[in-house]
Order: C-alpha cells, then structure tokens, then sequence
C-alpha cells in the first residue's frame, strides 16, 4: 500500500523545520512542530504562485 503524498503546504513547512535544523514532529502546543512553519510555508507559496493555483494549494490542506 503507497502512502498518500502530503500536501505542497505540509511538505514546504517540513522543509523550513529541516532548513532551520528543527524536528519536524517533535510536539509544541499538542501539535507537530512543523504546523508552527505554516505561516511562512504559506507566504512563500503565496508569492510563488499565481493565485488559481494558491488557492488550490490552500484547499487541499493541512486543517490545522
């Protein structure tokens, strides 16, 4: 059985957790640390991206 890929949004805020030497799953506020790389995750694909595709992006998550 093959995992389902993460999200683009998911996948960029592990990768900031990962730019800035920080675990990506350790809990902060009952939640994975890289929840806490949402925000700049999101400024950085904001800017990337046109905003049809942002948007898309956007809907398909985390909910966090």
């Amino acid at each position: 059985m093959t995992r389902k890929p993460k999200p683009p949004r998911e996948r960029a805020a592990r990768a900031l957790c990962s730019y800035f030497d920080i675990p990506e799953n350790i809990a902060r506020d009952k939640k994975p640390m890289w929840t806490q790389y949402l925000d700049m995750a999101d400024a950085a694909l904001q800017a990337a991206l046109s905003p049809e595709e942002w948007e898309k992006i956007k809907a398909e998550g985390p909910e966090v």
